[in-house]
């Protein structure tokens, strides 16, 4: 009896746990479906939001320009400057600070000041009030709207990389763990900067006029026209903590191979902290409607 007993709730114990189990793994895997099931829907309304982004920014050919052109020749404008510094006693190469420089003029004007521009004028056309009516939520429509500029801003860092590999003989990236992350951080930080400057931007003619302070800020202080290791060591510590400094410093590291684990970690956090700052200060100052 004892043992049939035993056996037997033996047997309800185990049932139980199995059932349990079942249902534990029925639940994260109905979870799982509904988590794919909101996903699709969101990446829809993305595409079709950054499909129509897409169109509106190709019919305004001087961003087009602006995004395409101003950060493949810019850097060229600083080369005389350049030839003047010491740059082999730092490490550097007029190649590397040359392509440095186009990729973080590509995330201020292909990125930056063209989307501080169409944040603007989608809101003063009420595009962005109407969208706000239908399925996208918020973030979706911040997104969508930046979609095509990112996508800009990432392809010609690709390009400006491979094209200075061979043009300027910079050879391949001696930290090449370090390229993505930077490249990603100047695109989002960029972005979402953007979005903030666009809060405060009051019709689309002064866009590029509120978006000049942090061109000039960051072409200066954060290593895109001059490299910050020939700065003082008190400005240079300054300018490091710069919205596009942590990006900078980054894609440089990547190439030359001299940043240190703390020094990318350090730099990774200060362009995150900018990310979570300027989302929020979008999320509580944002306008959706024009500026009366």
């Amino acid at each position: 009896m004892n043992g049939t007993g035993t056996e037997t709730g033996g047997g309800r114990v185990h049932g139980v746990r199995t059932a349990a189990a079942g249902g534990l793994e029925g639940g994260a895997g109905a979870a799982d479906r509904r988590a794919l099931a909101a996903f699709k829907p969101s990446a829809r309304r993305l595409r079709a939001l950054g499909r129509a982004e897409l169109t509106l920014l190709g019919r305004n050919r001087g961003a087009v320009f602006t995004a395409l052109a101003v950060p493949l020749a810019l850097p060229f404008t600083v080369r005389p400057a350049l030839d003047q510094l010491d740059l082999e006693k730092e490490g550097l190469s007029i190649g590397t600070v040359l392509l440095t420089a186009a990729i973080g003029f590509a995330f201020l004007f292909a990125v930056y000041t063209s989307l501080v521009g169409a944040y603007v004028a989608r809101r003063e056309e009420l595009v962005l009030k109407r969208l706000r009516t239908g399925e996208p939520s918020d973030t979706e429509i911040l997104i969508g709207t930046a979609l095509p500029a990112t996508a800009l801003g990432l392809a010609q860092a690709l390009v400006l990389s491979v094209g200075c590999a061979v043009l300027l003989r910079t050879g391949a990236p001696k930290a090449p763990y370090l390229l993505l992350p930077g490249v990603l951080a100047g695109l989002v930080v960029s972005a979402a900067l953007a979005a903030l400057t666009a809060s405060f931007t009051r019709t689309a003619e002064s866009a590029q006029v509120t978006a000049l302070p942090l061109v000039f800020v960051s072409m200066l202080g954060s290593g895109i026209t001059v490299p910050t290791e020939f700065m003082p060591d008190r400005l240079a510590s300054l300018c490091e903590l710069l919205p596009l400094s942590p990006a900078i410093r980054l894609v440089r590291g990547g190439w030359t191979g001299q940043l240190t684990a703390y020094e990318a970690l350090g730099a990774l956090a200060t362009a995150l902290a900018w990310t979570i700052v300027a989302v929020f200060a979008v999320r509580r100052w944002f306008r959706w409607e024009p500026r009366r």
